[in-house]
């Protein structure tokens, strides 16, 4: 392999622009959707209603009343006289059940014939499962199940922590996956320093949507793992359009570390940490380590601001191997997903088994 080949300028117009169709995309905790509230949420820049009726079925709506384009979600429930709970537009009273249509205009007279029925909202299929809500934005129906994640222990998180990361969701993906930025912006004294960089193989085989760093001991220089006693041994996981999941075992405990990005438009993506675990130590450092998580998050956010300090010229962007090939899988997983989809055939993932090599 000669130097050039070495390297892969990111030129491509799909990088930092536009976003994956007909997929699942995280949406909110479970616990965030209280029964008989709802609340305005943007996703891929669409503005959504995103509720849990009074008998506790989620759905998700449009959030435009094609009427005069308020927000349906700053009206209310209200109980039809068949039992069907529906949602009132705040401006003029017209309601709509959660599949979108329309089931009454009141300002109509006695003598005014018309088919409220006709007119509908856009609904978007949810699905909820493991204390997680996930949506799906896409033409027609779900052509798969929403993602479940291994280790998510039967009590409530641990962790839970979120920052909107002004950047595009690709942007954001590339930082969450690069191995080599942790001792230059994650400088602590329980993690790694620039100073204790050492080289690394890894295992990554294909997995669903996606690709896996196979299970193995976490790097020596890797300090937090330690409060977890014994020998822990981690699987790394991520899966398109943006769910990536460290899922440690120590024994017969587990902890599993998700981390959902979202994006609500262009230029603003939702980061979501989420972390379960049956281990001992969360009882006791529980605050530690959701300060600890907390840090993580702020410092990528910080990196992110002054990386657009640099993107906001547009310029090309140079990745290397083998540092930056998790980078190019994800490219090359968004082009089959988008293709796969405008031949209306099934996903074939295009990554192949291989060992990556680095140095952090």
């Amino acid at each position: 392999m000669t130097q050039q080949d070495q390297f892969e300028k990111a030129t491509t117009p799909r990088f930092g622009r536009g976003f994956l169709r007909d997929i699942w995309y995280f949406a909110a905790l479970s616990r965030d959707l209280k029964r008989g509230k709802m609340g305005r949420y943007e996703f891929l820049g669409e503005p959504v209603l995103l509720g849990r009726s009074p008998d506790g079925a989620i759905f998700a709506l449009r959030d435009i009343c094609p009427h005069r384009a308020a927000p349906i979600s700053a009206g209310r429930f209200r109980k039809e006289a068949s039992g069907d709970e529906v949602v009132e537009c705040p401006y003029h009273g017209w309601r709509f059940g959660a599949d979108g249509v329309c089931r009454a205009i009141p300002s109509l007279a006695d003598d005014q014939a018309m088919d409220v029925s006709l007119i509908r909202v856009r609904r978007y299929p949810t699905s909820e499962s493991q204390g997680l809500v996930f949506i799906w934005i896409g033409d027609g129906e779900p052509s798969e199940a929403p993602p479940l994640f291994p280790g998510v222990a039967a009590t409530s998180p641990k962790v839970i922590d979120r920052m909107d990361f002004h950047a595009h969701i690709d942007h954001a993906v590339v930082g969450l996956m690069d191995p080599a930025h942790g001792p230059y912006v994650h400088q602590q004294w329980w993690w790694r320093s620039a100073g204790s960089q050492h080289q690394k193989a890894k295992q990554f085989t294909p997995s669903e949507s996606g690709f896996a760093m196979t299970r193995h001991s976490p790097s020596k220089n890797s300090r937090a793992y330690r409060i977890l006693g014994g020998a822990p041994e981690t699987e790394i996981t991520f899966r398109i359009p943006g769910l990536r999941w460290e899922h440690v075992t120590v024994g017969k405990r587990q902890v599993l570390s998700l981390t959902c990005l979202t994006p609500m438009g262009e230029r603003r993506t939702r980061i979501t940490q989420i972390i379960w675990s049956d281990h001992p130590a969360f009882i006791f450092l529980r605050p530690v380590i959701a300060a600890a998580a907390r840090a993580f998050l702020r410092q990528d956010g910080r990196m992110v601001d002054l990386q657009n300090e640099g993107l906001k010229y547009d310029p090309t962007l140079l990745w290397i191997d083998d540092a930056d090939s998790q980078a190019k899988w994800y490219m090359r997983l968004k082009s089959e997903w988008e293709q796969s989809r405008r031949e209306q055939r099934a996903f074939r993932n295009p990554i192949e088994p291989a060992v990556l090599r680095w140095r952090s």
